[in-house]
């Protein structure tokens, strides 16, 4: 397989698709590893697999409606292992192996049947010490965002998953990339006063536009240097409500097609009536529990 990712939104060719079987009992609130599945367990409202499963096969019948092949990690008993992004990212032709949080080390040896359809010298293995997670990366033609936690309380949160360490390596590994990091809010127990992931808060779709959460950033500027790349009228504002029900955490098929959850409605709308896209709606609200939505949920190999 020759590995493809040059941005969001290309047309998808291939992409990795979470698992949603076998995925144990509800965790406890100590075993939860972030805020909104720290939220859901403490009000009882954590998701059933049987839910899961359902709502990942309407996503995966999206996918395959236009002809993406789709490919799932082989299934681990009683472990969570939906959201693929967080395992390994493609950045133009390579291969990240994301160095994940001890809790989900062994989700890695679900995805070998994926990696073994990479040629070894595409795949990049990072040190120990250098912690990132795709949701935190995207990619952008010459622009890799990347979402980070500088605190140094670093190593206190659970939430925090991409470090320096990890960005200097990608600066080495990339080095024509203009390589943007963006220090995001972070709250273990709280969802809607920190942010898991940078796709959380940022999201690209389209050819020139994008959603975002303004009060995700630590640094006013980081949301700013946003605006002036995209432009105030190609940002798609959502609230701190729709951050926590994960409006940002969408999924682009095409620049013009994008899968996202039926429940959002106000911006379904005008990325269907300001926009002029073609927004693919799919219930998604009991994935939402767990702290990640569509774009969490895949791992790209190939666009155009």
């Amino acid at each position: 397989m020759k590995l493809n990712i040059k941005n969001e939104t290309g047309r998808l060719r291939s992409v990795v698709l979470g698992q949603p079987n076998s995925m144990g009992p509800v965790p406890t609130l100590e075993e939860s590893y972030d805020a909104k599945s720290y939220y859901s367990i403490e009000n009882h409202m954590y998701p059933k697999e049987a839910d899961i499963i359902d709502e990942m096969n309407a996503f995966e019948a999206v996918l395959k409606k236009y002809d993406v092949e789709v490919f799932r990690p082989s299934i681990i008993e009683d472990y969570n292992q939906v959201f693929a992004r967080d395992v390994a990212f493609v950045i133009d032709d390579k291969m990240i192996i994301s160095n994940v949080i001890a809790d989900r080390a062994d989700e890695q040896d679900a995805y070998k049947n994926v990696y073994e359809k990479v040629a070894w010298r595409k795949i990049i293995n990072l040190p120990e010490t250098a912690h990132i997670e795709g949701g935190d990366v995207i990619v952008w033609d010459d622009f890799l965002f990347i979402g980070t936690c500088f605190s140094e309380d670093y190593r206190n949160y659970k939430t925090a998953r991409t470090n320096e360490y990890a960005i200097e390596i990608l600066k080495e590994y990339f080095p024509k990339k203009r390589i943007i990091d963006l220090e995001l809010k972070k709250n273990d127990k709280i969802p809607f006063e920190g942010i898991l992931h940078l796709d959380c808060t940022f999201n690209p779709i389209g050819k020139d536009k994008c959603i975002i959460y303004e009060n995700g950033f630590v640094d006013e500027s980081d949301y700013r240097l946003i605006i002036d790349i995209f432009g105030e009228e190609n940002c798609f504002h959502v609230t701190d409500q729709e951050m926590f029900e994960m409006f940002p955490n969408i999924f682009s098929i095409s620049p013009e097609i994008v899968v996202s959850d039926k429940a959002f409605t106000r911006m379904n709308n005008h990325l269907r009536d300001v926009w002029g896209m073609t927004v693919e709606e799919i219930p998604y609200r009991e994935i939402s529990k767990m702290g990640g939505l569509l774009r969490c949920s895949t791992m790209p190999l190939v666009r155009d």
